[in-house]
């Protein structure tokens, strides 16, 4: 940690953090920390510290940090945007992580933005149980998302079949936020004036296929019409997607393929960077705080890379992917060389 990199740091958060100088400059270490020494544990961290004092003394610094701030909630949502720098409309990704802390289960519903060179998290809930999300909970967080951002916004919102129903899907037509959803294959839908199950529906299906079917009202809700795109993956199940709006189902299959976005964003703040399992955390709202310090951090990462590559892109291997993601990249670029690198 660089004693440069931390000003530059604070200089960047000060409009956005209520927070007083030596508060926000306990945050800016925990940021620059947390990537130097590639873990949330702040044992760790506080050996980073460009400082004379005793590591102890910095522990006892940053634990207090926690005990005795409270931000705003989804307070570092204008810093990720600013690190981002805002190139809207993007793709939107929902999805769960979960682990354990001791017999504690930590259940985190995340709403993250994905762009060709940023993967971060933006907004998140705290579910205080294990297991899927509720419609309410998932319509809340759409309505955190609501109210700092235009439905416009949204190129498409992308999810698993963890999160699908009547309600849900009511709600996003409403607000007409575009979305691309996989479907379980039990699920009912209405064609050519029949019910019947996806799976009968496609039993017969071996490449890409696209068809309009209606969701059967429920509990109130009236009847949805959804375009579909459908094919068989590997092992022979089936992959099916719903999406509100006229397309092809190549085009919705497409869509939908950079789902698989969040879970690399998961594996960047887990194992293959921050190692935010390593917390020991288990209140919620320090947990939510440490989190959107790990979302800042993530964000700033992808930032570096974005000014280290430029327009360049990062060379590619022959099996297709790239030799280095630009998490990665962005990772060792703050990582090496904190002094040069101006955060503003």
């Amino acid at each position: 940690m660089n004693i440069r990199a931390l000003a530059d740091l604070q200089k960047t958060l000060t409009p956005h953090v209520p927070l007083g100088k030596s508060r926000l400059e306990t945050l800016c270490m925990i940021l620059l920390g947390m990537i130097s020494a590639r873990t949330v544990n702040l044992t760790h961290i506080a050996s980073e510290r460009p400082s004379r004092a005793m590591v102890a003394s910095t522990y006892r610094r940053l634990q207090r940090f926690f005990q005795h701030v409270c931000l705003p909630e989804d307070w570092s949502v204008g810093i990720v945007i600013s690190l981002l720098g805002n190139p809207r409309p993007w793709h939107l990704c929902l999805d769960r992580t979960n682990w354990k802390i001791g017999k504690t289960d930590v259940n985190v519903l995340v709403l993250a933005v994905i762009t060709a060179r940023f993967r971060v998290p933006l907004m998140w809930t705290m579910l205080p149980h294990s297991g899927n999300s509720t419609t309410a909970q998932r319509i809340a967080l759409m309505k955190r998302y609501l109210a700092y951002f235009d439905a416009s916004t949204v190129r498409m919102l992308l999810a698993d079949r963890e999160f699908i129903g009547q309600e849900w899907f009511t709600f996003l037509v409403e607000q007409e936020i575009p979305f691309a959803i996989r479907m379980k294959e039990g699920q009912i839908v209405r064609t050519n004036g029949r019910e019947l199950n996806l799976r009968s529906l496609l039993s017969r299906c071996r490449g890409v296929r696209g068809f309009t079917a209606v969701l059967p009202g429920r509990a109130s809700h009236p009847d949805l019409k959804l375009h579909f795109g459908a094919r068989r993956i590997k092992g022979g199940e089936l992959l099916v997607v719903a999406s509100p709006y006229p397309a092809t189902g190549a085009h919705i299959l497409r869509q939908y393929k950079k789902r698989w976005l969040i879970e690399c964003l998961f594996a960047d703040s887990k194992t293959r960077g921050l190692n935010l399992e390593d917390t020991r955390l288990t209140l919620a709202s320090k947990l939510s705080l440490l989190i959107a310090i790990t979302a800042i951090a993530i964000a700033l990462i992808c930032r570096a890379a974005a000014q280290l590559m430029g327009h360049k892109y990062p060379a590619r291997k022959k099996h297709g992917y790239c030799s280095k993601s630009w998490f990665r990249t962005g990772f060792d670029e703050v990582r090496r060389w904190p002094c040069q690198k101006n955060f503003a």
